[in-house]
């Protein structure tokens, strides 16, 4: 009796012992589990906290890189009301009729000022205008407080939508190309042989053909007004600003 007992006490004893082994592993194998869990969140969080800041680092940069950019832009707006401004006061008060874009600075006069219809000779009536213009044009635009910032000075051809497009662009481009001939010839007595070989750095012509024609209110194209001749500039950066605000534009 007294084996049989300590038997079953040895049994119950081997028993207990087990299952507190087992609640032992279980708990360890749960303590694991919390800690493996925390662990894996104090990452996740550690991981999100490192995306944000670098988020938020690249948030800086692109304020700084846009503030840049707006003072970029903002210095050529202010070289271009300058240079406009300028433009309008050498021109308003001249007997010269010719017209400033108080925008762009764009100079616009009549073509037959300088050609007969359906030709691309300058008339003597058109040299003698373009020997008045020229020098005062140039006198704003090549000065030292300009030359450094103009990237280009660009004349260009247009006309009305009588005939075919290529006929009209034939016509618009030597047109263009007898003004520059004209301004950059030595011999035509416009410009200094100094003043000319700075021009010639800067200076493109090019012919529109009738892509960009003037419209009277009623919406018809006004004929005479086509046909003209333009000056304009283009101001170094203006590339990247317009390429800029293109960006910013579809943002």
């Amino acid at each position: 009796m007294s084996r049989r007992k300590r038997r079953q006490e040895d049994e119950e004893t081997s028993y207990w012992l087990s299952y507190s082994d087992m609640m032992a592993a279980l708990l360890l194998i749960f303590v694991l589990i919390i800690s493996f869990t925390l662990l894996q969140a104090k990452g996740q969080y550690e991981s999100k906290e490192q995306e944000l800041s670098e988020q938020q680092e690249i948030i800086s940069q692109q304020e700084e890189l846009l503030a840049s950019q707006q003072q970029e832009l903002d210095r050529i707006i202010g070289i271009r009301s300058d240079l406009v401004s300028d433009l309008r006061d050498e021109f308003n008060d001249s007997e010269l009729n010719v017209l400033v874009d108080p925008q762009t600075g764009a100079i616009t006069f009549d073509a037959s000022v300088l050609f007969d219809v359906s030709n691309s000779e300058l008339k003597d009536e058109g040299k003698e205008f373009l020997k008045s213009f020229i020098p005062r044009y140039c006198s704003v635009l090549l000065q030292a407080e300009y030359k450094d910032y103009i990237s280009e000075i660009i004349i260009e051809g247009h006309t009305d939508t009588n005939g075919t497009y290529l006929y009209n662009l034939e016509l618009s481009q030597q047109r263009a190309f007898s003004v520059a001939t004209f301004c950059l010839t030595e011999n035509s007595g416009v410009l200094s042989k100094s003043e000319i070989e700075v021009l010639r750095n800067v200076l493109t012509a090019n012919g529109r053909s009738y892509s960009n024609p003037i419209y009277n209110e009623n919406g018809s194209v006004n004929m005479s007004a086509s046909r003209r001749v333009e000056f304009k500039f283009r101001l170094k950066d203006e590339e990247m600003i317009d390429e800029m605000v293109n960006i910013l534009e579809t943002e």
